[in-house]
């Protein structure tokens, strides 16, 4: 049944380890541009909240695919940036990672922004009267109890930016859907041996992060 496997033709763990890596560096990138997004959409600054809300509604009801080969088409193929590699796989590693937080960053934001209202409006209000500035109500007092009480968000949006990744094998990514695809193409006598080989392979890599932000939104959760 596993017999295409000992040919060595088919690199598994190398493909999986690109997903894992392509999960984690989006996942990090997005935490940071979900953040920037909220604090400008909280932002006093009408011009600041409205690009924001623009770009949140426009980006988050854009099909991923699109964004991807958007980044591919204007970025690489159009503006010829390459952001700093040279082979065509690692431009679409980092063509997908950019294209996957621009995406992903939206729904962070609004996982934050939910967070956000649950922090009651007269802390903010102290906070102020105290003499902070936005932003340091915002650092100080605000956002810390939204990440604590956005953690279940959150993490369903990184359990879903962990499968999202399968659509980066559109632009050249080599990661485990391109694999994937390789092989059912190749292996057409062990197409469900195929499947179950990588529909594990990615419980692997969602369930052990499903259960960990689980435990950790049980933990920090804010008891009112």
């Amino acid at each position: 049944m596993f017999d295409f496997l000992d040919s060595g033709q088919y690199d598994l763990l190398g493909a999986f380890w690109v997903t894992a890596q392509l999960a984690l560096y989006s996942a990090i990138g997005s935490l940071i541009w979900g953040t920037a997004l909220v604090a400008m959409r909280v932002s006093p600054v009408p011009l600041m909240r409205g690009f924001a809300t623009v770009y949140v509604n426009t980006v988050r009801n854009t099909p991923l695919t699109v964004v991807l080969v958007g980044c591919l088409l204007g970025l690489n193929q159009t503006l010829l940036i390459s952001l700093g590699a040279d082979r065509s796989e690692d431009i679409g590693f980092r063509l997908a990672v950019l294209g996957l937080v621009a995406y992903t960053g939206t729904f962070v934001c609004e996982a934050l922004r939910s967070g956000i209202n649950t922090v009651p409006s007269g802390q903010a209000e102290a906070a102020r009267a105290l003499g902070l500035s936005f932003t340091q109500v915002l650092r100080l007092v605000v956002l810390p109890q939204a990440f604590r009480a956005a953690v279940t968000p959150l993490a369903n949006v990184l359990i879903a930016l962990t499968k999202n990744t399968t659509v980066a094998a559109a632009i050249g990514a080599a990661d485990a859907s391109l694999l994937m695809k390789t092989m059912m193409e190749n292996e057409t006598d062990a197409l469900f041996t195929v499947f179950a080989i990588f529909a594990f392979g990615f419980i692997v890599l969602t369930l052990p992060t499903g259960l960990f932000l689980g435990w950790a939104a049980k933990r920090l959760a804010v008891k009112r």
